[in-house]
């Protein structure tokens, strides 16, 4: 395999994170793929995934040791922390603070790989917020805290955006966590001009050199030339047509109650646009999640590395109980390597 390891992120420990990891590998479905995390927890989850026959868990020292790990096994590179883990002490289903810590411990380890050239692409298994906010993490999920881990000394964060995506539609959000207020005060020309040029420069990379991308409107029916509200016309059109005089085919801003349909490819229905980009966290979110959950992934754009991720959460109800469905992790396992050149 000529392709480098891809490090997948264990994700918070009480949730079904680390089993759906354990399916992947249980199923072969990560090839060339290894988890940052730690050894006892991984092997709980293979010992879900394997049922009777049972998952062996491989302990790695480097990334690419995982090159050399058989089939039907895990490879874990543990990941150091303050304190060892107890098993025991990570009830699943449960906010701990301890499984909010050592997934953030995993991201961070992660990013290193990959600021070093060790990893080309990162996939995150899910985190749950308030055990990150109980253990003391300063970024509300992880898209903030990878925004700020990839970040030069003494520089600035990197500006990403997030992008969620499946076979029919890809969309790309203005702004990501944050109440709907401040989400509706953060649109303005130069955020959703940066949001297009990152987008465009993204597109790119997986081998669209000039996507066709729509801007969603705010308001309703876009605005209704401002009977609806002006934001179209004060911020969204003038970012549009900034962008357009960079090169970028961007159009709109269009009625966001329709521009998801126009721009979905389905079979018979090529779809007239390649990205949404949308104003608001649920408004971009909404239309591809509706279109299935399993095949949805979770795209940080603008960062040094790729950076997929499952289009769900921790999914306490199943922790444990290895009814999980890990689709939507391997499908971020098969995004990243298509994006890292795989």
């Amino acid at each position: 395999m000529n392709q480098p390891p891809i490090a997948i992120t264990m994700g918070d420990a009480c949730g079904i994170g680390p089993e759906l990891v354990a399916m992947g590998f249980e199923r072969g479905a990560l090839p060339g793929g290894f988890v940052v995390g730690d050894v006892g927890l991984l092997r709980r989850a293979a010992s879900i995934a394997g049922g009777a026959a049972g998952l062996p868990v491989a302990v790695i020292e480097r990334p690419a040791d995982a090159l050399e790990v058989p089939p039907r096994c895990v490879p874990v590179l543990p990941v150091a922390t303050a304190s060892p883990a107890v098993v025991d002490d990570f009830v699943f289903g449960r906010t701990v603070k301890q499984a909010g810590a050592l997934a953030a411990d995993c991201i961070r380890h992660a990013v290193r790989l990959a600021r070093a050239g060790e990893v080309p692409a990162i996939v995150t298994a899910p985190l749950h917020k308030e055990a990150l906010a109980a253990a003391g993490v300063p970024y509300p999920g992880h898209t903030e805290m990878l925004q700020a881990e990839a970040a030069e000394p003494g520089s600035p964060p990197p500006p990403v955006r997030m992008m969620l995506a499946n076979d029919q539609l890809k969309t790309v959000l203005v702004s990501i966590h944050m109440a709907l207020r401040q989400a509706i005060e953060a649109v303005n020309a130069n955020s959703v001009l940066e949001t297009l040029r990152i987008a465009h420069a993204a597109a790119a990379r997986w081998g669209q050199p000039k996507p066709r991308i729509a801007v969603a409107g705010l308001n309703p029916h876009a605005g209704e030339g401002g009977l609806f509200g002006d934001e179209e016309i004060r911020h969204i059109a003038p970012a549009i047509e900034a962008a357009r005089a960079e090169g970028i085919d961007a159009h709109g801003p269009f009625a966001p109650d329709t521009v998801f349909m126009r721009a979905r490819h389905a079979p018979g229905h090529p779809g007239a646009f390649d990205l949404v980009v949308a104003m608001y966290h649920d408004q971009g979110l909404i239309p591809v999640k509706y279109l299935g959950l399993d095949e949805g992934v979770n795209v940080t754009l603008g960062l040094p590395f790729v950076r997929t991720s499952p289009d769900h959460g921790t999914a306490f109800d199943l922790a444990g109980s290895g009814r999980a469905d890990p689709t939507s992790l391997i499908a971020a396992f098969a995004m990243a390597k298509r994006l890292a050149g795989g």
